[in-house]
Parts: structure tokens; C-alpha cells; sequence
């Protein structure tokens, strides 16, 4: 049962708190999918909000429904009270059948004195829920489940029997007790409103008493529910749909990046083909091919370091067997001549060694100093000139070595430390080449937006198929006359990778003046001067 002048009014919906909502992407179990459909799903939420509106609107038409009862059944009363009792029945019976109504008169002792259904066919009747169709079913179905989430106030459900004592309505008694009009409401068995209205006849006690079952708000209100819920059902199955379609674009390829990773990390399957997503052309499509390539890159690396690994051991194994079988012959050699030979040899085979790893410690880490260095302007021109003055004719070979073009700034952005060590190893690979007091010569100089710096020496030169297997580790063609064992066969190698680490070029060239020997060419990009020179 509810007493109201007004429709209940339901209480509002809690907001889920936004400290939740971010705990919820917090969660590290929750899959991308079930967050995308988390998403959608939050706005299909947005949507049922509608219901909320609607109870509100419904409110709004029962309350239009209250003025209206309180405003007839006082219409009525009033009419009554100045009638005798034959026009009271006629009064009755003429407007409860004009205006869909039962009405009741009753005495002060709570007896009834007249019905409008007894006086007149019933305007109306209750329909019973039993015989009604499925979708009526449906309908009053959804109406509680509506009621279950707006919250509202449980609504007592009408009964009646045409014996039924004035004293038995709670309508009748307060407005007896009040002498005012009193309006309830109530759910017939089928759950339609039935709106009732008791107000004072007179001064003598008497009671009038309407009933309308509203029919048309619940029609109207469930015909908008029922419009709100195919939409929403609607919208949730499309949501659904595309939100699986999306995460199928997303997640899946995701999934075979992350499956390749894993086989990549592993190492269970050396060939094996991170997916590059090329026909993508979005973030996936980016992050698929960066994962390739790094995987290619890392493949590389891994390869270089493995490679580099056993020629560092091949290259230490000559010299330290070398060395053993010098030092094992020595103990049983009593000759001071050949005793004093195995001893040069020994040395000899420690200098080797010597150089070897202070080398292979250079090419080593030259790749990780170099991506942590500052570039700083540097003048080649002036870098030249210092390497090559400090140098002057390299002592005990008489090769000389001449700067062409000494004067001419030339600013690049680089580590000086590092090109002059690139200038080292090409002045010790030419002198090395070079036939006793042939000439090894410099030049420095700009031509665009390069930088150039080439070093050209009159030896047997480098031969085509050779001139790209010199930049390899370990890899050397040794003079004839020069001892074995002098040079590592790592200084072109760090010579190139110090270049390329400054977006740089090392290459092998004829000479352009036509004369026998290796033109040495090294190209860089200059640096803009912001100021003259």
C-alpha cells in the first residue's frame, strides 16, 4: 500500500567510484579483449539510464493521475451532497460510466449505501493475468525487473470485494479523519495502477469512494520500456559484435607478435618469422614490422658476436700454440744460440697476444662508448694536420707521410678521440703497404654536405673482390715481407665501425691519379657553423 499526493520518488543510482574504474585497468589478469568490451559495455550502461527517465515520466503521469482523481471525486461529492437519494444513484451510475470510474457511497456507520457498478454496467473490469498472452507476461516481467534496478517502493497490490466495509480502506479513514481528500495507489493483479480517491460527502459522515484503473499509463509506460530495451538489446548486440571484431584486429595480431617473441626468446626455432603485419599501415602495422627488424637486428648481432667469438679464438690459438711449443723446446735445448731464438719467439708470440686483446677490447666496446659519446665540432682539417705532424716519418719503415691540402677548415660533428683514431689505423695500414720511402698522402676537404678525408699510399693496392672482406674482422692481406703476426686484422674493421657510428662511409677506391696503390676514402657529414669562419 502507498499514501502519496505525489508518486514515490526513487531513490538516485549510486556512481561507481573512478578509483575503481582505474583499479580495474590496473588488474593485470584483464585481457584487452574483456577491457574493450568493458568499455563499450559502460556505454550501453549510459544508455539503460533511459529507465531511470522513464520511472521519472511514469511519476510524472500518475501524479497528473492524482489531481485528476482528487479533482473528480470532489466534483462528485459535491453534487452528491445536494442531491436525495434517488439523483444520487443516478448521479453515480451516469458518472462512472462517463468517465471509467466505480464509485462508492458510503453512510457514517461504514455501510455502503450505493455502487455505480450495481447501478450501471461496470465501466471497466480487471483483467485477469492468466488469460492474458506471453508478451503481457513479458511486459509485466520487465516492469519488476525495472522496479528491482530504479529501486522503487513496493506497491500494495488491490483487492476488493463488493461487501468490503468503508472501515477496511485506509483512503477512507484518513480522509474521515482529516476531512480532507485522500489519494492511494495500487497494483492491479495484472499490474496495471488502480488509482483510488475518498473524500467527505457533507457534514453527516457520508464517504465517497473512485476507483480507476488506469490502464493507459501502463500501456504507454511499457510500450517506451519495451522500445528503450530493443534498443539497448540491439545496441548491445552490435556492441558485442564489433567489440569482438576490434579486439580480433588488435588482440590476435598481438598474440602472434607475442607467440614469435616468445620462440625468438627461446631460441627453440632459429628461422623463425616474426609476422610484419604489411598490410597494416596503422600502430600494429608499425609495432609488427620494429619487432622484426629488431629481431633481424638482434639475429645479426648474436651472428657477429658468435663469429666474433671464434676467430678471437682462432686468432689466440696460433700464438699461444706458438708460444707453448717454444717454451716446452726451450727446457730441452742447451745451445744459448737457439735457446736465446726461442726466447725472441716467445716474446714475439706475448707482444701477439698482447695486441690482439688489447684490440679485440677496442672493437669490443668501441659500439657502446660510441652511443653514449657527445658529438662536438671537430676540424678534420686541423685534426689531420696534428695526427700527421706528430707523426712525420714513421720511425724505422722511412715512409713518409704529407698532408696535401693543410689549411682548409672543415667542421664536422663527431668525438675527436674516435676519428682520430679512424686516421691512425689508415696512416698504419698505408705505412704497413708502403715500400720503403714511398709516400703516403692526405687530404682533407668539404664538397656539399659532406665531409671527405682521403688517405692514398703507393703500395700493391687492394683488389676488387678483397676491398669489402678488409672491413672484416680478423680478415688481413699481409705484405710478403712484412713478419707474421704484426697486424690483428682488426684496424679497418673499427676504422669503418667508428665512421658508421658517425653516419659515415669507409671505402676502398683506385686512385684517381692513375698510380698503383689504395685510395682510402672517408666521408662525413659536416656540421653547420653559426658562426664565420
Amino acid at each position: 500500500m502507498a499514501r502519496s499526493e505525489a508518486p514515490p520518488v526513487a531513490a538516485a543510482p549510486m556512481r561507481p567510484r573512478a578509483s575503481k574504474l582505474r583499479n580495474l585497468w590496473r588488474i593485470r589478469g584483464v585481457s584487452l579483449t574483456t577491457r574493450i568490451l568493458f568499455v563499450n559495455v559502460i556505454a550501453l550502461a549510459l544508455l539503460a539510464g533511459g529507465f531511470f527517465y522513464l520511472d521519472s515520466y511514469r511519476k510524472q503521469l500518475i501524479d497528473e493521475r492524482f489531481k485528476l482523481a482528487r479533482a473528480e471525486v470532489e466534483i462528485a461529492a459535491d453534487g452528491l451532497a445536494k442531491a436525495d437519494m434517488a439523483e444520487r444513484k443516478d448521479l453515480l451510475a451516469r458518472i462512472g460510466t462517463e468517465q471509467v470510474l466505480r464509485l462508492r457511497l458510503y453512510d457514517g456507520d461504514s455501510h455502503l449505501l450505493a455502487d455505480s457498478f450495481s447501478l450501471a454496467p461496470p465501466s471497466f473490469r480487471l483483467i485477469d493475468p492468466e488469460t492474458e498472452p506471453w508478451y503481457q507476461k513479458a511486459a509485466r516481467l520487465l516492469d519488476r525487473g525495472v522496479d528491482f534496478i530504479v529501486n522503487a517502493p513496493q506497491i500494495e497490490r488491490y483487492s476488493d470485494t463488493a461487501e468490503r466495509p468503508a472501515g477496511s480502506w485506509p483512503e477512507i479513514r484518513a480522509a474521515r479523519a482529516s476531512r480532507r481528500t485522500e489519494v492511494y495507489l495500487r497494483y492491479a493483479p495484472d499490474r496495471t495502477p488502480v488509482i483510488t480517491a475518498a473524500t467527505p460527502v457533507g457534514d453527516n459522515g457520508e464517504m465517497l469512494l473512485s476507483l480507476r484503473n488506469a490502464l493507459d499509463i501502463a500501456q504507454s509506460v511499457r510500450d517506451a520500456r519495451q522500445t528503450l530495451v530493443i534498443i539497448i538489446g540491439i545496441a548491445l548486440l552490435l556492441s558485442v559484435q564489433l567489440s569482438l571484431f576490434l579486439a580480433r584486429t588488435i588482440v590476435q595480431p598481438l598474440r602472434a607478435l607475442v607467440r614469435a617473441a616468445v620462440r625468438v626468446r627461446l631460441g627453440r626455432e632459429r628461422e623463425v618469422v616474426v609476422p610484419r603485419l604489411p598490410e597494416r599501415g596503422d600502430e600494429i602495422g608499425l609495432l609488427a614490422r620494429a619487432v622484426s627488424d629488431m629481431t633481424t637486428a638482434l639475429r645479426l648481432r648474436i651472428d657477429a658476436v658468435e663469429a666474433f667469438a671464434a676467430d678471437v679464438a682462432h686468432e689466440l690459438k696460433n700464438p699461444l700454440a706458438s708460444l707453448s711449443s717454444a717454451l716446452e723446446t726451450m727446457d730441452r735445448v742447451d745451445d744459448p744460440a737457439l735457446r736465446r731464438q726461442l726466447s725472441d719467439i716467445a716474446a714475439h708470440d706475448v707482444q701477439r697476444i698482447d695486441r690482439l686483446i688489447t684490440e679485440i677490447a677496442d672493437a669490443s666496446r668501441i659500439d657502446a662508448e660510441l652511443s653514449r659519446a657527445t658529438f662536438e665540432e671537430v676540424d678534420l682539417a686541423a685534426l689531420v694536420s696534428q695526427v700527421v705532424g706528430a707523426r712525420g716519418a714513421r720511425a724505422g719503415a722511412g715512409v713518409p707521410i704529407r698532408q696535401s691540402n693543410a689549411g682548409n677548415r672543415v667542421i664536422i660533428a663527431g668525438d675527436a678521440a674516435r676519428l682520430e683514431r679512424v686516421l691512425e689505423n689508415l696512416l698504419d695500414n698505408a705505412v704497413s703497404f708502403s715500400p720503403r720511402d714511398g709516400l703516403v698522402e692526405v687530404s682533407v676537404w668539404e664538397e656539399g654536405e659532406a665531409a671527405h678525408i682521403a688517405v692514398a699510399d703507393l703500395g700493391p693496392g687492394v683488389p676488387l673482390v678483397e676491398r669489402e672482406k678488409v672491413f672484416e674482422r680478423f680478415h688481413s692481406v699481409r705484405p710478403e715481407a712484412e713478419a707474421f703476426g704484426s697486424h690483428s686484422g682488426l684496424g679497418l674493421a673499427i676504422a669503418r665501425t667508428i665512421a658508421e657510428a658517425h653516419d659515415g662511409t669507409l671505402t676502398i677506391h683506385d686512385r684517381p691519379d692513375g698510380r698503383p696503390g689504395a685510395y682510402f676514402l672517408l666521408s662525413l657529414p659536416t656540421a653547420e657553423e653559426e658562426h664565420d669562419a
